[in-house]
């Protein structure tokens, strides 16, 4: 596997709100930008705030440096204007809490929900995203609700919003960081998981100090509003920089854990 490559967002201007995709409680939508595509828009006015926005750029540009695909993440403006039209209030009152920089996902047309029972995933492709979940600490990969798309014959990793729980508290994040990841048990590639040693000492070494400084610094200042456990959005940056360099380089204790927890189930 070569060196990852990384490459900063777009900004988009959305012109079209489509339609809602009522799962969940985030209310995503698929709206059009002004570069002609749809995307899979979440707001940060939506009830899980920016701090599920800063997740879900951190989990989705983690996993693309990985080399996982991913669809696009763009930075995606709504206009103060946008959605005052819209009849719904529901939809309308989320628009206008939401003008400014919000996050968009290029939108996967025709794209199914990938089905454990139906499709058995590659072994070292499952060990990578089991790997990457559990050093996010993503809990929103089960069975239940997978996060997983089955697009042109690949799977696709969406929604990392549920990431980096640690950050909605902020106590004792050095602590989070070298914790394993106990829930990566319910994850639902576990079983598929049989090489995670691979993933590790494939994953580990792409994962540098730079490249992960690189997608902190894109984190937009209007989604780190104020938060009193930092003086300032700069630290508060680094503290996200400093606890991903910790869990990369103590990575070997989620791997042991979920190494147990697919045993477990044998």
């Amino acid at each position: 596997m070569g060196e990852a490559i990384f490459t900063p967002l777009r900004q988009v201007q959305v012109t079209r709100y489509i339609t809602p995709l009522r799962e969940g409680g985030s209310m995503p939508a698929i709206a059009e930008a002004d570069d002609g595509f749809m995307y899979v828009l979440k707001f940060r006015g939506a009830g899980q705030g920016p701090k599920a926005l800063i997740a879900e750029l951190i989990g989705g540009e983690v996993a693309l440096l990985l080399g996982l695909p991913v669809p696009e993440l763009v930075f995606a403006t709504v206009d103060e204007a946008f959605g005052r039209t819209e009849p719904d209030e529901e939809i309308q009152d989320l628009l206008q809490a939401s003008t400014g920089l919000n996050l968009g996902l290029h939108y996967l047309s025709g794209a199914i929900t990938y089905d454990a029972a139906a499709s058995v995933p590659d072994p070292l492709l499952a060990s990578k995203i089991v790997w990457l979940d559990s050093l996010l600490m993503n809990v929103d990969r089960t069975a239940k609700n997978t996060n997983l798309l089955l697009w042109n014959r690949e799977m696709w990793l969406i929604d990392h919003g549920a990431s980096l729980y640690f950050h909605h508290s902020w106590h004792q994040p050095e602590t989070a960081a070298r914790r394993p990841f106990p829930l990566i048990k319910d994850h639902v590639l576990l079983p598929f998981a049989h090489q995670l040693e691979e993933a590790q000492h494939l994953l580990q070494p792409m994962l540098s100090e730079a490249l992960l400084k690189n997608i902190t610094d894109q984190i937009p200042s209007e989604w780190l509003g104020e938060e009193s456990a930092f003086d300032s959005q700069e630290q508060h940056r680094a503290a996200y920089l400093r606890f991903l360099c910790d869990r990369v380089a103590h990575s070997a204790n989620f791997v042991k854990e979920a190494e147990d927890a697919r045993k477990a189930l044998i």
